[in-house]
């Protein structure tokens, strides 16, 4: 059976290589965790799409459900998941974080690091 849902999250991570589904915006991160990820992300530079799970609540349980992971926010490279704030903290503090984005073949922005 298809699932709305599921089929708008797999277009948007196969449409764009770096999509952040959180609470709020870019611009306006409504969570401290999304915020975290967003920082993160402006610093090593890369453009990402941000998708506000708090304007529709079939994709802020969708979300959860399509990638059995419980909480917001997520980060999808190139149509993988990722993980959520502490996996990509942990991931930008060991370097791990560029490497995969580099690996992947996400332009970035030259940043300072």
């Amino acid at each position: 059976m298809s699932n709305p849902t599921f089929d708008r999250i797999q277009a948007e991570i196969t449409e764009n290589p770096v999509v952040l589904y959180m609470k709020g915006t870019p611009v306006f991160p409504q969570c401290g965790f999304s915020a975290r990820v967003v920082q993160i992300l402006s610093h090593v530079g890369v453009p990402f799409k941000g998708v506000n799970v708090l304007e529709d609540m079939e994709l802020r349980e969708g979300i959860k459900a399509f990638t059995n992971w419980p909480t917001i926010p997520q980060l999808y490279v190139k149509g993988e998941f990722v993980g959520g704030c502490d996996i990509i903290m942990e991931m930008f503090q060991n370097g791990e974080l560029a490497t995969l984005l580099d690996e992947k073949g996400v332009p970035r922005q030259a940043a300072a690091e």
